[in-house]
């Protein structure tokens, strides 16, 4: 049974910093991408970065690039999510996905997590 389980939400003011983590299981991911998006109350599911599990260069979306980076965990199949000078605009559940191929496109992923919430204060 595949499980990607999220973990490291929370609240923080603008201007601080979280990191998230995403751990993968019940089959191999070495050959997958791991990738992040979220979801705000009222919009639709925003890609926000991914990297191939087994390594590869990363992959980010707009309103993130230069804030936030992606990276493997030194345990087997877990992925990072470094996210600095968070902004109000920032807060959304943000849910952790894998698939056979990189895409910007939340439909097409095959596994998802439960999600973790992120709330910034400003």
């Amino acid at each position: 049974q595949v499980q990607l389980v999220e973990s490291g939400g929370g609240l923080v003011q603008a201007g601080g910093s979280l990191r998230l983590s995403c751990a993968a299981s019940g089959r191999t991911f070495s050959t997958y991408y791991m990738s992040w998006f979220r979801q705000a109350p009222g919009k639709e599911r925003e890609f926000v970065a991914a990297i191939r599990s087994g390594g590869g260069i990363a992959h980010y979306g707009d309103s993130v690039k230069g804030r936030f980076t992606i990276s493997r965990g030194d345990a087997k199949n877990t992925v990072h999510l470094q996210m600095n000078s968070l902004k109000p605009e920032d807060t959304a559940i943000y849910y952790c996905a894998a698939n056979t191929y990189m895409s910007v496109y939340s439909g097409e992923y095959e596994y998802w997590g439960q999600g973790t919430q992120v709330t910034v204060s400003s």
